[in-house]
């Protein structure tokens, strides 16, 4: 989680925080100073979700020109229009104060049953910048689907029953395109991987 900064940077001062929910993850509301482009000073109000950083990883598969997806359910899609509330993803999860590569093999073994060596770092970017704290790091990784020493699936302690999706490269390009794929850090990854030639 994300502490919040008291310290004054240059043409930022924070004024006031407060806590408007502390439940599965923190809502602080800010009051700021901001220095404009014009020198002046102005007073905003913004409210901030802080969930934590993450790590999401495009597994996939040269010989066999496929990838790995998860399918699962997803609240907030479910109420901002996707009928079933079923999204298409690359496996993803909390860093939970772990190393970004530590934490993704974990999340890959735990949700979809994979065994992954050392994953490549691609580069770490702010899903939200506007109202969420969270920086998610992005990976790749080779699966070998001889290496799955279980079935995956989550954690059913934490709500999780998710599908492995094995998928063919040019039929996930074409997902994104018919919109059956619409998480963003998976089209990210998945357009990264066209981009540099993975596959």
């Amino acid at each position: 989680m994300v502490e919040p900064r008291s310290d004054e940077q240059g043409d930022v001062a924070i004024r006031d925080v407060q806590v408007l929910s502390d439940n599965w993850y923190t809502l602080r509301n800010y009051t700021i100073d901001v220095r404009r482009s014009d020198g002046t000073w102005q007073q905003q109000k913004r409210e901030v979700f802080d969930r934590g950083s993450g790590a999401g990883i495009l597994l996939y598969n040269k010989e066999r020109r496929s990838i790995i997806l998860t399918r699962q359910f997803r609240l907030p899609a479910y109420l901002n229009g996707v009928a079933d509330g079923m999204m298409l993803e690359v496996p993803a999860g909390l860093l939970d104060d772990r190393d970004p590569a530590d934490a993704i093999r974990h999340e890959v073994a735990e949700e979809t049953g994979y065994a992954i060596g050392e994953p490549q770092s691609i580069t770490d970017c702010f899903s939200s910048p506007g109202s969420v704290t969270e920086r998610l790091h992005l990976f790749l990784a080779e699966y070998d689907p001889a290496s799955r020493p279980s079935l995956g699936g989550g954690l059913v302690d934490e709500g999780e029953d998710i599908e492995v999706v094995e998928m063919g490269f040019d039929d996930a390009l074409a997902a994104i395109a018919d919109g059956r794929i619409r998480d963003a850090k998976t089209i990210l990854l998945i357009y990264h991987a066209r981009v540099h030639g993975v596959l």
